[in-house]
């Protein structure tokens, strides 16, 4: 499975790949927490296959892929923003458009007469295909994206976490939903170029559940998520240079991975805290209890007297 000849010279030839994985790995890691926290994983989906029809659509014309990917994804985030932020409603879209967006897509790629590899490579990703101009232009993305994560930081988060006492508090919260769908959606189609289609909720979606589960620190799990996602991203690469299936196995099994070590480290440490809690309120709650049982089983001869008793009256 693994032939790690010439390894060196093909590192050096496709390094733009690596850094392309670190910086998909940061951009991916940060927006997946808040993935997790709005329960938008469902939407991921419905995004890339939207996505996935703009791209295979471009490619069928001749133009730029990455143009046609990133237009599908941000009109697919633009239409499942403004059904707000109702779950029941904005699942029955999603529902309805994810067959729509990867029907569209397949079409194009039946009517595409081109080479394989590309049809291929749009459903389960590709690493040669990242050269030097789609580099800078997944660089440009995520940069961006990431910069508009940190200025929204804050009430992004409160808006995620509690939006009816945010929305009491004056916090926009449907406009802050509708700018983290399109958000959402230029990294989807960046996240695209690299691991594909089918699989792209590997990195969007993973890390930020993996890391919500081990921490409810906010800084944490993002810093966790990343973690989790660029290792997953930049471990699968390296992996497939020196193997012959495409990377999207690779970081899928990597990103599942962490999952499971999360969930194993969270099922660990409820069960100490649930095994742990009676012993210690029963170890805080000795003392008194002795002290009570000890005035109960006091003798008369050692237990005080009150003034009416010391005093008898007289006959």
């Amino acid at each position: 499975m693994f032939v790690f000849e010439d390894y060196g010279e093909l590192l050096s030839l496709l390094h733009h790949s690596v850094i392309a994985g670190a910086v998909l790995g940061v951009v991916c890691g940060v927006i997946s927490v808040f993935v997790a926290y709005r329960d938008l994983a469902f939407a991921v989906h419905g995004v890339s296959e939207l996505s996935f029809a703009g791209a295979a659509g471009f490619l069928l014309l001749g133009a730029n892929v990455v143009t046609g990917s990133l237009i599908g994804a941000v009109l697919a985030a633009l239409l499942i923003g403004l059904m707000g932020e109702r779950a029941r409603d904005r699942n029955s879209f999603i529902g309805v458009l994810m067959p729509f967006g990867l029907g569209l897509g397949v079409l194009f790629l039946a009517l595409y007469k081109g080479r394989a590899a590309n049809k291929f490579g749009l459903l389960t990703g590709q690493i040669v295909a990242v050269d030097a101009s789609r580099l800078a232009v997944l660089s440009l993305i995520s940069g961006v994206v990431l910069v508009a994560l940190l200025v929204l930081w804050r009430p992004l988060t409160f808006a995620s976490l509690d939006p009816e006492v945010a929305t009491a508090r004056g916090v926009p919260v449907r406009l802050l939903g509708l700018v983290f769908m399109l958000l959402l959606g230029a990294t989807v189609a960046a996240a695209i170029q690299v691991v594909g289609a089918l699989l792209v909720l590997a990195i969007v979606c993973t890390p930020g559940a993996a890391a919500t589960m081990v921490t409810a620190r906010r800084g944490l799990a993002a810093a966790l998520s990343v973690l989790f996602a660029t290792a997953s991203t930049v471990g699968g690469i390296l992996l497939a240079l020196g193997g012959t299936l495409p990377i999207s196995p690779y970081i899928t099994t990597l990103s599942f991975a962490c999952y499971l070590g999360c969930r194993a480290f969270a099922a660990v440490r409820n069960r100490r805290s649930r095994r742990g809690r009676p012993s210690d309120r029963h170890q805080q709650a000795r003392p008194e209890d002795e002290q009570r049982t000890a005035r109960l089983v006091a003798t008369p001869a050692t237990r005080p007297l009150s003034s009416t008793s010391a005093h008898p009256p007289a006959p």
